[in-house]
This record gives structure tokens, sequence and C-alpha cells, in this order.
């Protein structure tokens, strides 16, 4: 008699550190060498499995792309926004700022496939658009919303003052000055931030005499 083999919960940890693999292979190489590339056969390679083992976790070669960008944007933009929702002040802008720009640096890979191959490939970016951008962009109106009903920022539209404070974040992060530049000096990226946030509070006009 055949005797069926059960998944154990062993087995689906095993599966599941595969996958990881496989995605954190594709960041790198996608990162290094572009999507277009980089073949099935390298990814196999550098996640250490089997060319068909890539096709039983992910249905193509594009398919893991979109899973690497959108898994990453969710991760920095949540960090990003949990960190407004716990700052002290809403004026402490350059702090948050700077944590996350030092966070970006280590997550260069991800910002250079998302920027890069987003241009090339409109699934991916409407994916990144619907999945993490709009939804991130409401968390952000709200936050600023608050702060203006609180007297701390000016009345404006908050949707665009969202918007202007995210893309200036990630401008700064994908920056040849900041991650993509290794020799970046711990003080030129905390210069950076505190640039950013001082022309984000306060614009760039100088005061009326």
């Amino acid at each position: 008699m055949r005797v069926f083999h059960r998944p154990s919960l062993d087995d689906t940890a095993t599966e599941e550190d595969t996958r990881t693999r496989i995605l954190k292979a594709a960041l790198q190489l996608f990162a290094r060498k572009g999507y277009d590339a980089t073949t099935t056969k390298d990814l196999a390679a550098a996640a250490g499995v089997a060319e068909g083992t890539l096709f039983r976790h992910f249905t193509n070669k594009k398919a893991i792309l979109i899973e690497v960008a959108t898994n990453g944007w969710v991760e920095l933009l949540t960090d990003l926004l949990t960190e407004l929702s716990e700052m002290g002040s809403y004026k402490a802008v350059a702090q948050v700022m700077r944590r996350r720009m030092f966070r970006l640096r280590e997550s260069s890979d991800l910002m250079r496939v998302c920027f890069m191959e987003a241009q090339f490939h409109p699934e991916l970016r409407d994916r990144i658009q619907g999945e993490v951008i709009t939804k991130m962009t409401d968390v952000a109106e709200a936050f600023f919303q608050t702060a203006m009903d609180r007297g701390i920022y000016r009345r404006t539209n908050p949707k665009i003052v969202a918007q202007v404070f995210l893309g200036m974040f990630a401008i700064a992060g994908f920056s040849d000055q900041t991650i993509i530049n290794p020799n970046a000096s711990h003080q030129e990226m905390k210069e950076m931030a505190e640039g950013i946030a001082d022309i984000f509070l306060h614009g760039v006009l100088a005061p009326e005499a």
C-alpha cells in the first residue's frame, strides 16, 4: 500500500525559507544586472535551488519581480508612517527623515529595482501604485490633516502635502548623494535630512521684511 506524505510544519517552514531565498537572490540580481539580463537559471543558481523550483513558487520571472518590489515598498513605507504616527512633535520631521534615509541606504538594491524597472513594466508600476502608494498617501494625508486641524501646519490641501512629503522622501532616498554613493558620510546624510525637513516645513521663500 502506498503511503502519501502529509506536509509537516517543518516542510512548510522549509518552503517558506526557499521562497525567501529566491526573493532575496532576485533582488540582488535585478539590482546589479537588471531584470531583462537576469535569467531564471541565474536566479536558481543564486538562490541555491533547481530552476524548476522557481516555478513551483512563482508563475514566472515577472511575478518574482513584482513581489520583490511590492513587498519591499510595503515594508519601507509602513515603517515610515509608523514613525510618523509615533513622532513626538509635528515639527520633528528631520528626525524621522534622517532615520528613514539611513534605512533607505541599507535598501539601495530595492530602491534601484523599484525606480528602474517600474519604467519598463506597467504591471509593476500599477501594483506599487494601487497596493502601496495610494494607501500610504491616504494615511499620510490623515496625519497632515490632523496637524492642520491643530493649527500646527497652515491650511492647505492635505493630500498634496502628503504627496509632496512622500515624493521628497523617495527622491532623497534614491539620490546619488545618499544611498547610491557608498562614500556619503553620516554628516552628509544628516545634513540632507535636515535640509529636506527644513524646506518641507518652511519653504524656500525668505521672510518678508
